[in-house]
């Protein structure tokens, strides 16, 4: 991963830490981590709804857009969009999100439970990381191209 990509990822998992906030990394980052060989696009992290004004007044200096509750045909969700260094982080809260399903063509709840997060070592970090079990569920639901080139991936052990 690139030098951003690290220096984005020591960044904000230090104001997490440092503001006692759950959370866990998920998506493309995610993907990554358990093997996956795409580029990464975006570190998406997830936190509760309430935390995310908590991390505000820290990460306000870097926000493109958010917090807000954003709309389309994949997500409903209440975020807020990061770029720091060039690289960007997408902070979703986990209370009120749903995400397109698409085999069953409609919008379900995306159940997320934080305390279920696994550690892994990334860049001499212990990070909490969503279970590739939950992530490959994710990934199925959403079904993008690029979700279904990391469970292509990420199962083929």
């Amino acid at each position: 991963m690139s030098k951003k990509t690290k220096e984005a990822l020591v960044w904000i998992i230090r104001i997490l830490r440092k503001k006692k906030i759950p959370y866990q990394i998920t998506g493309g980052l995610a993907a990554r981590l358990y093997g996956s060989t795409r580029p990464l696009a975006d570190i998406d992290i997830e936190i509760h709804d309430k935390d995310i004004k908590k991390i505000f007044p820290h990460v306000k200096d870097y926000v493109v857009n958010g917090p807000l509750h954003y709309v389309d045909h994949q997500f409903d969700i209440y975020g807020v969009f990061l770029k720091y260094k060039g690289q960007s982080i997408d902070i979703c809260g986990t209370d009120t999100q749903k995400v397109f399903n698409k085999p069953k063509n409609k919008k379900t709840s995306k159940i997320i439970n934080l305390k279920k997060a696994i550690r892994k070592k990334v860049y001499g970090l212990s990070v909490k990381l969503v279970p590739l079990k939950d992530l490959i569920d994710y990934k199925k639901r959403l079904a993008r191209k690029v979700d279904l080139e990391d469970i292509k991936q990420l199962t083929k052990n």
